[in-house]
């Protein structure tokens, strides 16, 4: 996710810029230097289909108290169908329930029913799936959840003019998702959801989905009645089915939440309810307020700050472990390169002179929050296939300080000297603007033109995420986070050219070839995709080189003295929100 997909470090970072089988070979692209070496690692998933709530209590939990969020990036909407970034969907799982839903067992997410009453039932053709709706269910004002409203939920879901920033997967995977473009431009009548009673919900498919149980889990498929429907303006008063609901709300800068009165813990097996309130603050200087966090004055007792410790934090943490959250998180940070912009051998020029110690320093990576990458898949994706690539002989492990000289030659041999790489950046953040700077000495010594363009790191989504803009490399995402569990949450939403139209693109890769071997994949059994998607991440870098795996993202958080009940939300890489609670 997360895309989002989707990420606020990620962005932060561009400013800068869950049984295996038989795999298919990759294949070099024709002419490629490139050779890697490789080595699988399978993993299997998690359901619980059975759970029920209540969610069972937390040890040494308490009621009372306000729990005080703050973070550097800002979250791009809190509309849940635009959710796609990890910390609006995190913060999501206090204020909207969804078909399906993570808990986090032991340290690794099982998928269970939240306002399903099961985890869905397909059709034998695999185009059909069937959800029982829990009874009873009700908004924060006490209204009834209807059937109906999560059909209107999923419409909605497909105003992508309206709701850019949100999840595609129904777009590709809906039966008329291609053509179907939400209740305001094509009406009510949509072919992909229907309400045969108000405690059932179908969703029919153009194309099998094996993994929907896993994307119902998104706030895009919590319950929305259309009668309260605002469009853009309804992220300021949504309806609520979490223990929690909005209190106040200032875009871009707060966000307050009050006890949802009308929240019912026995239909609930994730939720708890303890704190009386949350406090969402953003803007600040994720230093400052990391440091803030562990000293624990006042209500910063009651705080966590939810950007990756910095490493000139890591000291202010001797004596103080229990302050430092850590947990496996699903995220992998790329540099993005245009493939419509950038020919291959360019990007092969790009590989070799990129400065990864340099550029690991200065964005303040460290071993508590970082892990040095060469694949696209993160260790925690079932079939993560660990290889590197050799480019010219330089591998791409997400180590070495880059090869000018060698980067100089390639471009002269390509004929493309003094090709001019284009991104967007923070100018109003420190880290970024050094980031930036950094990143074009690099460039330019080997033999490369840059222009760096400076835009507000409120507005920095807007410009990366939007491919009709003028740059060419460090596009959104910058990275990846799972959005569940598998590489089927990568590839068919990264990597197909339909990802390109919809702004949600790793290296703006248009193949019918590459969307074939992806479709391929994804009509398989879930026991027989794990290692399929191992082999395409190979694939895809060997192949087409969309961009450079920089690292691997671990969860490295810091929290306040008073802070209960914090643990790794391994979906997310985030904390927990929905276990935590404030000490006496």
């Amino acid at each position: 996710m997360i895309r989002h997909k989707k990420l606020a470090a990620m962005v932060a970072l561009a400013g800068l810029g869950v049984a295996a089988c038989n795999a298919p070979a990759a294949v070099n692209n024709p002419g490629s230097t490139a050779s890697s070496t490789t080595q699988a690692a399978p993993q299997e998933k998690a359901l619980d289909p059975t759970a029920k709530g209540p969610a069972p209590e937390v040890a040494g939990a308490a009621k009372g108290g306000t729990i005080l969020v703050r973070a550097e990036t800002t979250p791009s909407t809190m509309d849940p169908t635009d959710i796609y970034y990890v910390d609006s969907n995190e913060i999501s799982k206090l204020t909207f329930r969804a078909l399906t839903q993570f808990d986090m067992r032991n340290g690794k997410p099982v998928l269970v029913p939240d306002l399903a009453e099961d985890l869905g039932t397909v059709s034998a053709d695999g185009l059909t799936w069937t959800f029982k709706l829990k009874k009873g269910i009700k908004y924060h004002d006490g209204t009834e959840v209807k059937a109906e409203d999560y059909a209107y939920a999923i419409k909605r879901s497909f105003a992508h003019d309206l709701f850019a920033n949100g999840p595609t997967y129904q777009l590709d995977y809906f039966k008329d998702g291609d053509t179907y473009k939400g209740p305001w431009a094509s009406g009510d009548t949509y072919a992909g959801v229907e309400t045969p009673d108000n405690n059932t919900l179908v969703i029919h498919l153009r194309t099998q989905f094996g993994d929907l149980p896993f994307y119902a889990s998104f706030p895009m498929f919590t319950p929305i009645p259309k009668a309260k429907d605002t469009k853009d303006n309804y992220q300021n008063s949504p309806m609520s089915t979490g223990p929690y609901t909005w209190d106040t709300y200032t875009v871009g800068t707060e966000l307050k939440l009050k006890k949802n009165p009308n929240w019912d813990p026995a239909t609930d097996p994730v939720r708890h309810q303890y704190a009386d309130a949350w406090h969402f603050k953003w803007g600040a200087d994720a230093v400052t307020t990391q440091k803030q966090t562990i000293l624990s004055q006042g209500p910063d007792a009651a705080s966590l700050e939810y950007d990756s410790v910095d490493s000139s934090v890591l000291p202010d943490l001797a004596g103080k472990q229990s302050q430092l959250l850590t947990g496996e998180s699903p995220c992998t940070y790329l540099f993005q390169m245009d493939s419509r912009k950038i020919p291959l051998e360019v990007r092969k020029a790009i590989a070799v002179a990129y400065d990864y110690d340099g550029m690991w320093k200065i964005v303040g990576n460290n071993d508590v929050t970082s892990a040095r990458a060469s694949t696209i898949l993160p260790p925690s994706v079932p079939g993560y296939n660990k290889y590197v690539l050799d480019v010219n002989g330089v591998k791409l492990n997400g180590t070495g300080s880059g090869d000018p000289v060698k980067a100089a030659a390639m471009l002269k041999a390509a004929g493309k000297e003094n090709f001019e790489l284009v991104w967007y950046y923070s100018n109003d953040n420190k880290i970024a603007t050094a980031g930036s700077a950094y990143r074009e000495k690099f460039f330019q010594k080997a033999g490369f033109k840059t222009k760096a363009i400076g835009v507000p790191k409120a507005q920095i989504r807007s410009y990366t995420a939007d491919y009709s803009k003028d740059a060419n490399v460090l596009w959104s995402p910058s990275g990846w986070c799972s959005d569940w569990p598998s590489g089927g949450s990568w590839f068919p939403v990264l990597f197909k050219s339909s990802s390109v139209k919809n702004n949600q693109s790793i290296g703006e890769l248009m193949d019918p070839a590459l969307d074939a071997k992806i479709d391929a994949v994804s009509t398989k059994p879930l026991d027989a995709q794990a290692a399929e998607w191992g082999a395409m991440d190979k694939y895809i870098i060997e192949t087409y080189l969309p961009a450079l795996p920089l690292y691997h993202d671990k969860l490295g958080m810091v929290i306040g003295n008073k802070i209960g009940g914090a643990i790794a939300d391994v979906t997310m890489g985030m904390p927990f929100f929905p276990t935590i609670f404030v000490k006496p």
